[in-house]
């Protein structure tokens, strides 16, 4: 006769009720787990241990490896390093303000004074207004186009950089809708119609376009 025990499975759903209100179940599976728990050491374990008793077995695992973070902590991350920016310093106060403007004045005013004193007949300088400021983006989109190039000389047209300067001009118009006296308004409109005028001319000859009829109204 084998010394294998048999085992019979049994199915102990019927008996869950009686078994969970029976207290010899309880201390049934105590035993079963102190029976067993000496039987389950393994071969290494017990050459390992230099003494019996108790031993604390843990995984083998580097003592400077770290828990990594979970997936969407580290992709969080991410995220708030990619969307920081450099911030903008912090403006500056009206008393701050309000210095710097007196010394940059003072500074201007020297500077005239040197340009007088190396050119006597030289006339001041003129105080800079809102017509200069058309004048000067005026005068940048004609030369991106090719004004004033010399004669015999092909011109050199940046078209780009001219659509560039001449919404910069409508970007001045609509900033300072409102704010314009009847003169400045008139300047500004007369300016931006002759460069969209010059610029359309350009962009028909570089692309073989026919060319635009005149608008409703205008003198043929």
């Amino acid at each position: 006769m084998s010394d294998t025990p048999k085992f019979t499975v049994v199915d102990r759903r019927k008996f869950r009720a009686d078994e969970d209100s029976s207290p010899s179940t309880e201390s049934k599976s105590t035993q079963v787990e102190e029976h067993v728990t000496p039987a389950a050491k393994t071969g290494s374990e017990a050459a390992t241990s230099p003494s019996p008793g108790p031993r604390l077995v843990e995984p083998a695992q580097s003592a400077a490896a770290k828990p990594e973070p979970p997936a969407e902590t580290v992709a969080v991350a991410e995220e708030e390093d990619f969307g920081n920016e450099p911030q903008l310093p912090p403006a500056p106060t009206e008393e701050e303000s309000r210095f710097q403007k007196v010394a940059y004045d003072q500074s201007a005013e020297r500077l005239e004074d040197l340009v007088r004193a190396q050119n006597p007949g030289a006339p001041p300088q003129e105080k800079i207004g809102f017509e200069h400021l058309v004048q000067q983006l005026y005068l940048s989109a004609m030369m991106q186009m090719g004004a004033g190039t010399p004669e015999g000389q092909r011109p050199r047209v940046d078209i780009l950089g001219a659509r560039q300067t001449i919404d910069l001009l409508a970007v001045v118009q609509d900033k300072t809708k409102g704010n314009l006296s009847p003169q400045e308004f008139r300047t500004l409109d007369t300016v931006l119609y002759e460069l969209r005028m010059t610029f359309l001319e350009l962009t028909r000859m570089i692309s073989a376009q026919p060319p635009m009829p005149p608008p409703p109204g205008a003198k043929r």
